[in-house]
């Protein structure tokens, strides 16, 4: 009897299950995609149609902005400070120029200085630290004709050291100020 009854309800459950189409489905719909007829004298971007890139293949390298050519000054983006100093040095007087300069030729440029120091002193005192020595930089690339709205000036303190250890030469690395453009923070 129990054999029986598992056998019935098999049937059920495997009948319930198969299905036979009641109507056929319509077709899906097809998108045409043949090129649109441009108008005379208009160009591609007014008819939906976005332009190919074009692929050099000549092996010339394409040029890099003076921000990150490696042959200008303006790649150079620290300044280095002495132990317990926020005074910028003679020697880096003129990249700050050249920084002054591009921040005067190109308005719209924004510029982040990140102040940091090395690990001596608390912590309070190195934000402080850090700060007098962002803010250095900031008045002079202002003095070299850049605007105040174009620099933002910010202490990290002790707390983004660029080498670590308890040596002077670590120590030199960690006290600087940083310059970041934007879309580089």
């Amino acid at each position: 009897m129990r054999t029986a009854l598992i056998g019935i309800l098999a049937t059920v459950v495997l009948a319930a299950c198969s299905s036979t189409p009641t109507s056929e489905q319509p077709a899906a719909g097809v998108e045409d995609r043949t090129p649109a007829q441009t108008r005379p004298g208009a160009d591609s971007q007014s008819v939906g149609q976005t332009p190919i890139a074009g692929v050099d293949l000549t092996g010339k390298k394409p040029a890099v902005g003076p921000l990150r050519d490696p042959g200008s000054i303006l790649s150079k983006r620290s300044v280095f400070f002495d132990y317990d100093k926020y005074d910028v040095k003679d020697e880096y007087k003129a990249l700050l120029d050249a920084h002054g300069q591009y921040l005067r030729a190109n308005s719209g440029a924004k510029m982040l200085i990140q102040g940091n120091t090395d690990e001596r002193g608390s912590r309070e005192y190195n934000l402080a630290l850090g700060q007098r020595r962002a803010d250095a930089m900031k008045k002079m690339l202002m003095l070299l004709g850049a605007k105040e709205d174009q620099i933002e000036s910010v202490s990290l303190g002790e707390e983004k050291p660029r080498a670590q250890g308890s040596s002077e030469e670590a120590y030199a690395q960690n006290r600087r100020g940083d310059i970041l453009y934007s879309g580089e923070y």
